[in-house]
C-alpha cells in the first residue's frame, strides 16, 4: 500500500454500485416487480431505471474513476455493467481498489440510492431503502475490517426512521445516509428531536450527500443551470448549505449536543466565508428577518458538530486555521467520476504540504476513525 500514512488513508465518502440484484433481490415481494433495475438503452449502455422517477442513471458515469476527462463523455455509449469497475459491487475486488490508492478503509454511501432520495413516494422508497441495507450489509460482510455502511432511511415519519436507526446499528452499520428531505415537517422541528436523540445515543452520525434534496437533485442542479452546464454543477453544494443553516439556525444541535453530522462531497473551501456570513447575518439581521434564540453564535456549531468530506479541495487544505481540522475528512469519492482514484496519494502529498504532521493525520484519517468508530 503506497500510503501517505503509515496505516494508511481513510476515505470518509466512497459509494457502491448497485448490482442486478441490489434492490430486486432484497426488496419485499409486494414490490419485486416495480424495483430499480438494471436496462439497456439504445445506445448499448446499461443505464439504472427507478419506476416512478425521470432519472435514467448512466452507470458508466457513475463507475468513472481513473477514466480520463476527455474520455467521460464517451461512458454515456456503450458502457455495460460488467465491464466497470468489479469492486463496486462485488466486495472481494475491493481491497485491491483500496490498496492501489493508498487507502486503509471506505466509509460507504449508495450511489443510485442518492437519485431514490427524492422519490415522491415515500412507502415505496422505505421499501428500497431496507432492500439496500440488507444488500449492502453483505456486501459490508465481504471486508468488515476495511468496508463501513451507512444505512439509508426514508424518513417517511419518526417512529419509522427512530427504528432505522435502531436497526441500522444492530446490522453493523456505522452511520446513516439521509434523505435531504423528510415527508411531512422539516428537520429542524421540534418532531424530530426523538430521532436526533436516537441518533447521538447510539453513536450514528446522520449524513447528508450532495444531490439528495429537493431542488438540488441531479436533473435540477444542470439541467435548470443558466448557460453553460457547468454551471450548473458550481451549485450542487447549495442543498447541503441549506441544511446546514436550517439544522443550526433551528436549535438542532444546540438542544442535542452529541449529534453529529456529515456533509458529504460538499468540499470545505467555502466554510471559512459561510461561517462568517451566518455568524453576521444572524447577529446584524435575526431580529427583523429570523429568530435569535441560539445561546452562541451559528459558527460555534458548525466548529464542534458537523464534518465535511471533501477530495481535491487543495483551498480547504490551505485555510484548515479558519476552520476546526478535527471536522474535516478528507474521502476519494471511489468509484464516482468526480473521484481522484488512482491518483490520490500523489494529489495528496502535494495538497497537504502545508500541513504539520499531526494536522495530516487527522484530516486523513483520525477524525473518521474516531467520528465512525472504525477498528481500521
Amino acid at each position: 500500500m503506497n500510503s501517505l500514512l503509515p496505516l494508511g488513508c481513510i476515505s470518509a465518502d466512497s459509494h457502491i454500485v448497485e448490482a442486478h440484484d441490489t434492490y430486486r433481490g432484497f426488496i419485499d415481494s409486494k414490490y419485486r416487480a416495480d424495483a430499480p433495475h438494471i436496462e439497456r438503452d439504445a445506445k448499448g449502455n446499461d443505464v439504472y431505471v427507478i419506476p416512478g422517477m425521470t432519472d435514467i442513471i448512466p452507470l458508466g458515469l457513475v463507475a468513472g474513476a481513473g477514466v480520463p476527462s476527455k474520455d467521460l463523455a464517451s461512458r454515456h455509449e456503450g458502457s455495460k455493467f460488467e465491464d466497470l469497475h468489479r469492486s463496486g459491487w462485488d466486495p472481494t475486488y475491493r481491497i485491491e481498489d483500496q490498496d492501489r490508492d493508498g487507502i486503509a478503509g471506505e466509509v460507504l454511501y449508495a450511489s443510485v440510492g442518492m437519485v431514490l432520495c427524492n422519490h415522491p413516494d415515500f412507502e415505496y422508497k422505505d421499501a428500497c431503502f431496507h432492500a439496500y441495507n440488507r444488500w449492502l450489509q453483505e456486501y459490508c460482510g465481504g471486508a468488515p475490517s476495511r468496508l463501513f455502511g451507512l444505512a439509508q432511511t426514508a424518513v417517511k415519519d419518526v417512529d419509522s426512521a427512530i427504528s432505522d436507526v435502531k436497526k441500522a446499528r444492530e446490522m453493523g452499520f456505522v452511520g446513516m445516509m439521509m434523505p435531504g428531505n423528510p415527508q411531512s415537517e422539516d428537520y429542524d422541528h421540534p418532531q424530530y428531536d426523538a430521532l436526533w436523540e436516537c441518533a447521538a445515543d447510539l453513536g450514528m452520525p446522520i449524513c447528508f450527500h450532495i444531490l439528495t434534496s429537493k431542488g438540488s437533485d441531479i436533473n435540477t442542479v444542470f439541467e435548470g443551470a443558466r448557460g453553460n452546464k457547468i454551471n450548473g454543477f458550481m451549485n450542487i453544494i447549495r442543498g447541503i448549505q441549506d441544511i446546514i443553516g436550517m439544522l443550526v439556525l433551528g436549535g438542532v444541535f444546540d438542544r442535542h449536543p452529541g449529534l453529529k453530522m456529515v456533509c458529504a462531497e460538499g468540499d470545505a473551501g467555502w466554510l471559512p466565508h459561510y461561517m462568517y456570513r451566518l455568524d453576521h447575518a444572524y447577529e446584524r439581521h435575526g431580529f427583523h428577518i429570523g429568530t435569535r434564540e441560539l445561546d452562541r453564535p451559528p459558527s460555534e456549531f458548525i466548529r464542534e458538530n458537523i464534518y465535511f468530506t471533501f477530495q481535491d479541495d487543495w483551498i480547504a487544505f490551505k485555510n484548515t486555521g479558519e476552520m476546526n481540522s478535527e471536522r474535516l475528512i478528507w474521502a476519494n469519492d471511489f468509484p464516482h467520476s468526480d473521484s481522484t482514484w488512482p491518483l490520490s496519494q500523489d494529489l495528496l502529498r502535494e495538497h497537504t504540504k502545508s500541513l504539520t504532521k499531526i494536522e495530516r493525520e487527522a484530516i486523513l484519517r483520525e477524525n473518521v476513525k474516531e467520528l465512525f468508530g472504525l477498528p481500521c
